[in-house]
């Protein structure tokens, strides 16, 4: 007897409960998604990747720290099977069978009752193609598809590009602030040819739903004071994936060469004789600070700005940056990875000559569904931080463009 193809339908979830088994790859790859449709997801895993366990601490998910048991899938509506141990998968894949629980299965796709489509974005329209003739399945084919309808939305043709050759080597992307469109085209293209993607936190999450199922995705977050990958470790898994014959992207956010270690990760790829490309992406010192309606510069008000690192404190023996003289500068001062800092560098510009009085804005997760602005002077971002409960990423931007209002003029 033949196999009928699926029938394809658009899930609504929001507030809807969804049950995730695995905090692993496929789980990184998927819960973005699932947590832009509004869905209350809920992951049961003992352990989970960074990006993941991010996702759990900034309230995104509610993270169960243990195995799956009989039971987890009651009440869901929607179930993604990802664990390692086939023995949990059947048994959560029969408990969804059960309940009438739609369900994916990352490990065998057979015996799941709902497939994961490959999908792409483009002006507002959701673009969602699934292979149907079981005995042909071709992921790959299947991404292509998404990616030629996408990129004909875009420009208008329709028509699907010849699969292009790839060679080995490394892109180092700057995937720029958070919105995924933020991404250059070249970024994206070299996105989408990639065998292997080794991504951080901070860049456009978003597009790792949209790589085929055959792009190994390797987590290199840097969760501050948590768990970390050494950048020794990301210089490593880039040779020798490299050497493995593999395209290999380099995912970043914002821009390599600003405070990304691109030119690090450039020059452990010379020395190994590894091909390597560069591609810009949009700093988020100058993009968040806009998206929230701040320029960084102003005619009459601001003639230059400034950006700085605020990772190391004014007065630890580490830090590089001159704050006096950036204290008597009159244009806007943008500090990034500094909002655990920032009351010690307020009372440092203060105290060599900034007034007090000094607007300061800060720009929480800038350009991504969850920002938001919160606005201080020098004398009260301290306590305002913490009454606000501002957490990374944030850009501050401190000078007069801050009260710049729409008309133009200053507030």
């Amino acid at each position: 007897m033949a196999e009928h193809p699926p029938y394809p339908v658009g899930l609504r979830l929001t507030g809807r409960r969804v049950v995730v088994l695995g905090g692993g790859q496929v789980a990184q790859r998927r819960l973005p998604a699932l947590i832009k449709a509004g869905a209350d997801v809920h992951l049961v895993s003992p352990e989970a990747t960074p990006s993941v366990e991010a996702m759990a601490d900034a309230g995104e998910i509610t993270w169960h720290r243990r195995p799956y048991a009989e039971g987890d899938l009651a009440d869901a509506w929607y179930a993604l099977i990802a664990t390692s141990d086939p023995d949990a998968n059947t048994a959560a894949s029969a408990e969804a069978e059960a309940h009438r629980v739609w369900c994916v299965r990352s490990d065998d796709a057979d015996r799941a009752t709902a497939w994961t489509p490959a999908t792409g974005h483009s002006e507002g329209v959701t673009v969602a193609v699934l292979t149907t003739d079981a005995r042909g399945r071709d992921p790959r084919h299947t991404a292509a598809v998404r990616d030629a309808v996408v990129e004909g939305l875009r420009d208008g043709t329709l028509v699907a590009p010849h699969f292009r050759t790839r060679t080995a080597g490394v892109a180092l992307v700057g995937g720029g602030p958070g919105d995924p469109d933020l991404i250059t085209v070249r970024g994206r293209r070299l996105l989408a040819e990639a065998d292997v993607v080794i991504a951080d936190r901070l860049g456009p999450r978003d597009l790792l739903a949209e790589l085929p199922p055959h792009v190994e995705v390797i987590d290199a977050a840097k969760i501050p004071y948590g768990r970390y990958m050494a950048q020794e470790a990301i210089n490593n898994a880039l040779i020798e994936h490299a050497k493995q014959g593999r395209s290999v992207v380099r995912l970043k956010g914002g821009d390599p060469y600003v405070f990304g270690r691109g030119m690090e990760e450039l020059h452990a790829l010379t020395e190994a004789g590894i091909p390597c490309t560069v591609v810009p992406g949009i700093s988020s010192s100058i993009s968040v600070p806009g998206a929230a309606g701040i320029p960084v510069t102003h005619r009459g008000v601001a003639h230059e700005f400034t950006v700085v690192s605020g990772h190391v404190a004014p007065d630890d023996e580490r830090s590089l940056v001159d704050w006096p003289s950036l204290a008597k500068l009159t244009g806007t001062l943008v500090i990034l990875m500094g909002v655990d800092k920032i009351g010690r560098i307020a009372e440092t510009l203060v105290a060599h000559g900034k007034s007090p009085d000094t607007p300061v804005a800060l720009v929480q997760e800038g350009t991504t569904s969850s920002q938001r602005r919160v606005d201080a002077t020098l004398a009260t971002v301290a306590e305002t931080v913490v009454a606000e409960d501002v957490k990374p990423p944030a850009v501050i931007v401190v000078g007069d463009v801050v009260a710049v209002g729409p008309d133009g003029t200053a507030a």
